[in-house]
């Protein structure tokens, strides 16, 4: 799993490629908390280049999105295709997020 994060005015757009699983999502958290902690307007979350998602990579995704939306922000998904996708809409999170 690869972590890249860009801000751009108020928008921090994170790019998680790779595959986001139990064994790699511990790596991933602390940096997740980190950007709802900062309070950004807009958070996006680019999976276009995500192979692979389960659970637990869910679990970090969603909890991300519940901070973002408790502090009024916007939060995208961008990207999301493949077996990510078929989990989120399997999850019906693609009725949740705002997918782009």
């Amino acid at each position: 799993m690869d972590f890249k994060r860009t801000d751009d005015g108020r928008t921090t757009t994170i790019e998680i490629s790779g595959e986001l699983d139990a064994t790699t999502v511990s790596e991933l958290r602390p940096q997740l908390n980190s950007i709802a902690d900062e309070l950004p307007a807009v958070v996006k979350v680019d999976l276009s280049k995500l192979r692979l998602v389960d659970s637990s990579g869910v679990g970090a995704i969603v909890a991300l999105f519940k901070r973002v939306k408790s502090n009024g922000a916007s939060f995208v998904v961008t990207g999301v295709n493949g077996q990510p996708l078929s989990i989120f809409k399997v999850l019906r999170l693609d009725r949740v997020f705002d997918i782009k």
